[in-house]
């Protein structure tokens, strides 16, 4: 029983980052434990490389409270779409999705559609690159979790919004990158679209025209009953 709990709480979407980081210790550990002969010494880099992930990954993705701090790559993401509301766009901010600890930064509808943006502050010194257009990087860090992470969360969003309003709706995922620079306007990758931050409008308003002022007001209003604050005053 308590084996099938574990199996569970692995596949579940919110901690994929757990499952990732349970591998890296793994592999390390087999690792070095053959190359140093020594299953005490692998043990002890495995261990190592399970918290070096998780320094990384709290450097990387923000989890401070919106009431207490919010990031600054959230902040300025924000400061863009303000812009946007003149052109008739409605923009949610932290919202929740019910049942897990999962959060869409920004989301935003308007003339040209429906969109989860996800704003990301990464170390600068690192270069962003792309292999296959399937993989991402980091310096040496795979992005893949945060890319499901971001897709996951979308069509979360999208079935939610579409059953309140008994017909489908698409939330389009995005990763809105600050720091590194970005060798690429905007690029694909396992079906998020991936650029640099300062390029969120420009990537939303790009787009053919495809709902009327009252589909947009019904959306916005059913997104924020079934998205919650993360954080209500």
């Amino acid at each position: 029983m308590e084996r099938a709990s574990l199996r569970t709480l692995l596949r579940d979407p919110r901690y994929r980052h757990l499952r990732r980081r349970m591998l890296v210790a793994v592999v390390a550990a087999v690792v070095f434990g053959v190359l140093l002969g020594s299953w005490r010494l692998g043990l002890t880099v495995g261990v190592l490389a399970f918290i070096a992930d998780a320094i990384y990954r709290a450097r990387t993705v923000s989890s401070v409270p919106a009431w207490r701090r919010a990031s600054a790559a959230e902040r300025r993401t924000e400061g863009q779409l303000r812009k946007l509301e003149r052109s008739g766009y409605r923009t949610l901010h932290a919202r929740a999705i019910p049942g897990s600890e999962a959060q869409i930064d920004h989301l935003v509808v308007g003339p040209t559609g429906v969109y989860a943006v996800d704003s990301e502050k990464w170390d600068k010194r690192l270069p962003v690159r792309v292999q296959s257009h399937r993989k991402l990087f980091h310096g040496p860090f795979n992005q893949k979790p945060r890319l499901d992470e971001a897709r996951w969360e979308a069509a979360q969003a999208s079935d939610l919004i579409s059953k309140a309003l008994g017909r489908e709706i698409t939330v389009v995922p995005s990763l809105a990158i600050y720091g590194p620079a970005i060798p690429w306007r905007i690029l694909n990758i396992r079906d998020v679209d991936v650029f640099s931050g300062g390029l969120v409008r420009r990537w939303i308003t790009k787009r053919e025209r495809s709902l009327t002022t009252a589909e947009i007001e019904s959306i916005h209003r059913a997104a924020e009953r079934v998205l919650p604050p993360r954080y209500p005053e």
